[in-house]
C-alpha cells in the first residue's frame, strides 16, 4: 500500500503532513511512502530528506495522487479550492486523510461524498486515552498559544518582564489568558517564561489547580450552576451568566496589558468574550490576540487575519498561527498522522469497517455518503442502521438431531425472528481550543 504526501497549496499553509524522521515507523509496517516534490520545503524539508529515509519523489502532483492514501494538513473543508480540483482523482478505495474542518463543512463535504472516496477528519478524534497520541487539536494549539504570546510581545508597547536597572526599575508587563485549555496553557507558560505577572480565566474551576501550577492567578467568577457538563466540558450557558461573565472580564481587561483570548467552537461562532467597552477600558498601547478569529472572535472588534488597531488597543485576529513555526508544527502533526496510519492499517489493509472507536470518530464518509453521527445530524439526515449480524446457519431439526444424538422435536419448528437493526452512536468529539 502507498501513502502519498501532497504539498499544501492553501494560502499562507506552510506545514507538511509527514516529515522525513516520521517516515520510519511508516516503512517499518511495510508501507510505501511517496511525496510531491517540494511539499515540504516551506516547513524546511527538502526533497532529499526525505530521499535519504526511503521515501519516493514525485515529480508532480498527478503523480502522487496514484497512491492509496492521501495525506493531506488542509483538505476538504480546510482547502475548498484545492478539494474541488483533486476530487477528480478521489475514487472508491482512496483514502483521503487530513484536518477538514468537518463541522462547518458538513454540506461540502456530503458534495464531495459521492466521489466514493474514504474521508478522514483528523479534527474528530475522540477525547480518549489511546488516541492522545493522534489528537492534532491538541498539538496545534499548543503551536498556537506559544505562537500568540510572542505576537503580543512583538505588537506591546512594554517588554514582559520586571528589571531592575541603573537606568530604574521596569515594571513587568500584565497578561490575562481567557480559556485554559491547550493553547490557554501554553500562552500561560510562555508569558510566565518571558517574565509577565499572568492571571487566567475559564469558566470551569476544576482548572485552577492547572493554571497555579503554571505560576498564574486564577479568575474566579461566582456561577450558582455546575458549568462543567459530565465530560468535564464547559457546558452551555444562559444569557444572564454571559452578560455577568463579559462585565467580570471587562473588569479585569482595565488592568491588562495584553489579553490573548482562546475560546473556540468548531463549526459554530465563537462566544464573545470582549465587549468594545471593554477594549475602550484597557490601558493605552494594549494589545489583544484573538485565537477565535476564524469564526468571529471572542473580542467584538476582532477582524479575521487583520490587525485592528481600536481606541489606542492593537488587536490581532491570526487564524493559523502554526503556519508561522512550521517545523515544530509538521513535526508534531506528523507524529499525530502516524499514530492514526498505524491504528487504521493492519493485517495489510485499512481497517475501515468495524467499530473501533478512533475509526468510527473520524470517518466523515465512505461508499459514497456522509456516515459520520454528529454530520449527518448537522445535515438533517436520518442515523445509519447497522447491518444485521448473520447469524450461523443451524442445520435442519432432524439432520441436526442425528448429529446430536436425540430424537427430533414432533414439530420440527427451528427458532425464528430477525434482530432489530440499531442506530449507530457516536460520542462527541467536543474540543478545546486550538
Amino acid at each position: 500500500m502507498k501513502i502519498a504526501v501532497l504539498k499544501e497549496t492553501y494560502p499562507g499553509e506552510r506545514r507538511v503532513a509527514l516529515t522525513p524522521a516520521a517516515l520510519a515507523p511508516l516503512k517499518k509496517a511495510d508501507l510505501a511512502i511517496v511525496v510531491e516534490s517540494g511539499a515540504g520545503m516551506a516547513a524546511g524539508y527538502a526533497d532529499a530528506a526525505y530521499r535519504d529515509k526511503g521515501a519516493e519523489i514525485a515529480e508532480n502532483r498527478a503523480a502522487a495522487m496514484q497512491a492509496d492514501v492521501l495525506l493531506y494538513v488542509r483538505t476538504l473543508g480546510a482547502d475548498r479550492e484545492q478539494a474541488a480540483k483533486d476530487k477528480g482523482s478521489w475514487a472508491a478505495g482512496k483514502t483521503i486523510i487530513g484536518m477538514a474542518d468537518p463541522l462547518g463543512s458538513a454540506e461540502f463535504i456530503r458534495e464531495l461524498a459521492p466521489c466514493g472516496a474514504n474521508f478522514f477528519a483528523l479534527e474528530l478524534v475522540p477525547r480518549i486515552t489511546r488516541a492522545q497520541a493522534m489528537d492534532v487539536l491538541s498539538s496545534q494549539a499548543t503551536i498556537a498559544g506559544y505562537k500568540a504570546v510572542l505576537l503580543a510581545a512583538d505588537h506591546a508597547v512594554k517588554m514582559f518582564p520586571l528589571m531592575m536597572t541603573a537606568a530604574g526599575t521596569i515594571s513587568p508587563a500584565r497578561v490575562m489568558v481567557l480559556g485554559a485549555g491547550v493553547a490557554g496553557l501554553q500562552a500561560i507558560a510562555t508569558a510566565r517564561r518571558l517574565g509577565a505577572v499572568v492571571e487566567a480565566y475559564d469558566v470551569r474551576s476544576e482548572v485552577r489547580e492547572q493554571i497555579e501550577s503554571l505560576g498564574a492567578k486564577f479568575l474566579e467568577m461566582e456561577v450558582a450552576d455546575d458549568a462543567q457538563d459530565a465530560s468535564g466540558y464547559a457546558r452551555q450557558m444562559d444569557e444572564a451568566f454571559y452578560q455577568k461573565q463579559r462585565a467580570f472580564l471587562a473588569e479585569h481587561a482595565r488592568h491588562s496589558d495584553v489579553v490573548i483570548t482562546t475560546a473556540a467552537i468548531p463549526g459554530k461562532k465563537s462566544p464573545l468574550l470582549l465587549t468594545e467597552d471593554a477594549v475602550k477600558a484597557m490601558p493605552e498601547g494594549g494589545v489583544i490576540v484573538d485565537l477565535a478569529a476564524e469564526r468571529g472572535g471572542n473580542c467584538e472588534l476582532t477582524k479575521a487575519d487583520e490587525t485592528v488597531i481600536a481606541h489606542g488597543v492593537t488587536i490581532l485576529g491570526p487564524t493559523n498561527l502554526p503556519s508561522d513555526i512550521p517545523f515544530h508544527a509538521s513535526q508534531m502533526y506528523a507524529n499525530n498522522c502516524v499514530k492514526f496510519l498505524l491504528n487504521l492499517y493492519k493485517d495489510g489493509e485499512l481497517q475501515v469497517e468495524g467499530d473501533d472507536e478512533i475509526v468510527v470518530g473520524t470517518l466523515a464518509a465512505k461508499g459514497g455518503e456522509v456516515v459520520h453521527t454528529r454530520l449527518r445530524e448537522i445535515l438533517n439526515l436520518r442515523p445509519l442502521e447497522k447491518p444485521e449480524e448473520k447469524k450461523e446457519e443451524e442445520p435442519p431439526p432432524n439432520e441436526q438431531a442425528e448429529e446430536m444424538d436425540f430424537p427430533a422435536p414432533d414439530n420440527g419448528q427451528g427458532e425464528s425472528g430477525d434482530d432489530d437493526a440499531s442506530a449507530s452512536e457516536e460520542g462527541e468529539n467536543k474540543e478545546t481550543t486550538p
